[in-house]
C-alpha cells in the first residue's frame, strides 16, 4: 500500500462509489483492505477525506469508545457525508451521551421485551396473511409486494397510524437516507427539504393530536409526553421522526429481500430449515450478517488517538464499514457462504454495536423470522427473474426491485 509523509496507509479504493454496490462488486475491495490496511486513509473522495476501519475487531472498537469517536451531529453526522442532504440532522442517534442516552430511553421501551411479545402474534399474523395472498406461478416484485409492505405497515403500527399511508412512509424513508455521490448539489438538498416539510406536517398532526390525551404505547405518543423529546424543535423534530422511519424498515426490508437471493444461492439451506425449522431464528441472524443492510456508519475524532497502528487526528472523520466487518474470515469462517447454522451469527454488526446498537434489532429479529418461517412453509420455491435492481448508495445495502416468481413444487 503506498503511503503518505506521516505513514498513512492509503486506501486505493474509493469504496463509497454507488457502482460497487449496484454492481455488486464490492467484495474484492474489501477483502483487500482487510488483509493489506484494516485501516486506511482515503485523502480525496466526492465526501471528503476519511478513514476506513474494515476488519470485525476495529469496528467495534470504535464502536465501544464513543468517549473519542462522536455521533455528533454538529461534528459531521453518522454518515460518510458530511451533513445529511447538506442540513444538520440531530437526531438522538447522531447524538453522544447524556443528550442520546436521555432521548433513546424515550422510544427503547416500545421494544421492550414485553411488546415484543405483544408484536409477535401480529407480526405472524400478518406476514401469513400476505403469504397467503401472493401469486403463484406469475413475475411479481418482491421488494414491493413483500419487503415493504410488511416493514412499512409494522411502522404504521408502532405509530398506531392508518396503513395506507406506507407508500408516504417510503418515500420519506427513502429521501431521508439518501446519501449518495449523486446527490452532492443544490436541487436534490431543496427537494430533499420539501419532503421532509411535508413529513413533519403530517407527523405534527399526530404528536399534536396526542398532546391532549393520556400516554399510550405508540412512539409518538412516547415522544411528546416525555421530557427528553416533548418539546423539540421543528428540525430537531423532522430528524428524530427520519430516523425511526428508516430504521423502521430500511434495514429490515432489505434483509427480507436478501432472503430471495440466499436462498436462490445455496439452495441447501433452505432444505436444512425444512429439516430443521429450529434453525430459523439464526437464519434470521445469518441474512443479516450476510446482506449487512447497514454498508457503513461514521464517527469523528473529538481528539488526537491511536486505532489500529494509525494516528488519528482531531476532526477526522472514521467510517466504520459494517459490510466488510460481517465478511471478516478471522471471525466468520468461510465469510461469503449463507450458513443457517453459522454457530456465531450473532456476532454480525448489522445493528452496530455498544451504546447505539439498533434500538429495534429485536423486532428485525422478529419480522425476518416470520418471513422465513413462511418462505419455508412454501410448497415450492422462489426463483428469481433475472438480476434484482440495487440501491445506489454507499450507507444502506439494498434492493428498489426484484422479480420473482413462487413456483410450485
Amino acid at each position: 500500500m503506498a503511503t503518505i509523509a506521516d505513514s498513512r496507509p492509503i486506501n486505493p479504493f474509493e469504496v463509497s462509489a454507488n457502482a460497487l454496490y449496484t454492481e455488486d462488486t464490492w467484495r474484492e475491495p474489501f477483502a483487500r483492505l482487510r488483509a493489506d490496511a484494516p485501516i486506511s486513509w482515503r485523502p480525496e473522495s466526492p465526501f471528503g477525506a476519511y478513514w476506513s476501519v474494515v476488519t470485525h475487531a476495529l469496528v467495534q472498537e470504535v464502536e465501544l469508545r464513543h468517549d473519542v469517536f462522536s455521533s455528533r451531529w454538529d461534528l459531521g453526522n453518522i454518515t460518510i457525508a458530511e451533513a445529511v442532504n447538506g442540513e444538520g440532522f440531530p437526531n438522538f442517534i447522531a447524538q453522544d451521551p447524556p443528550i442520546h442516552t436521555a432521548q433513546r430511553r424515550v422510544i427503547a421501551p416500545a421494544f421492550s421485551p414485553s411488546q415484543i411479545i405483544k408484536l409477535e402474534g401480529l407480526v405472524r399474523a400478518r406476514t401469513e396473511k400476505l403469504f397467503a395472498e401472493l401469486p403463484r406461478g406469475e413475475e411479481f416484485d418482491w421488494v414491493e409486494r413483500v419487503s415493504l409492505p410488511l416493514t412499512l405497515g409494522m411502522l404504521c403500527i408502532l405509530f398506531d397510524m392508518p396503513f395506507d399511508e406506507w407508500r408516504d412512509l417510503k418515500r420519506w424513508s427513502d429521501w431521508a437516507s439518501s446519501v449518495s455521490e449523486d446527490n452532492l448539489n443544490e436541487e436534490h438538498r431543496v427537494q430533499f427539504l420539501v419532503q421532509m416539510g411535508e413529513m413533519l406536517a403530517r407527523f405534527d398532526r399526530e404528536l399534536d393530536a396526542r398532546r391532549g390525551q393520556p400516554p399510550t404505547d405508540d412512539l409518538l405518543s412516547r415522544m411528546v409526553h416525555s421530557e427528553a423529546m416533548g418539546n423539540m424543535e421543528a428540525m430537531e423534530r423532522i430528524a428524530n421522526i427520519a430516523l425511526l422511519i428508516v430504521g423502521g424498515n430500511d434495514t429490515t426490508r432489505n434483509s427480507m429481500s436478501a432472503l430471495v437471493e440466499a436462498f436462490d444461492t445455496y439452495p441447501a439451506e433452505l432444505a436444512r430449515l425444512r429439516t430443521d425449522p429450529s434453525l430459523i431464528p439464526n437464519a434470521a441472524q445469518e441474512i443479516i450478517r450476510w446482506q449487512s443492510p447497514v454498508t457503513h456508519m461514521r464517527r469523528t475524532a473529538l481528539a488526537d488517538t491511536d486505532l489500529g497502528g494509525q494516528r488519528i487526528r482531531a476532526g477526522e472523520k472514521v467510517v466504520m464499514w459494517y459490510i466488510s466487518a460481517n465478511r471478516d474470515e478471522t471471525v466468520f469462517p468461510d465469510a461469503e457462504r449463507f450458513d443457517v447454522g453459522r454457530d456465531n451469527a450473532r456476532r454480525h454488526i448489522g445493528f452496530g454495536h455498544g451504546i447505539h446498537r439498533c434500538v429495534g434489532a429485536r423486532l428485525a429479529e422478529v419480522q425476518l423470522q416470520a418471513v422465513i418461517d413462511q418462505i419455508v412453509k412454501l410448497p415450492g420455491r422462489i426463483v428469481p427473474q433475472g438480476k434484482p435492481t440495487r440501491l445506489a448508495s454507499p450507507f444502506l445495502h439494498g434492493f428498489t426491485a426484484m422479480p420473482v416468481k413462487i413456483e410450485e413444487a
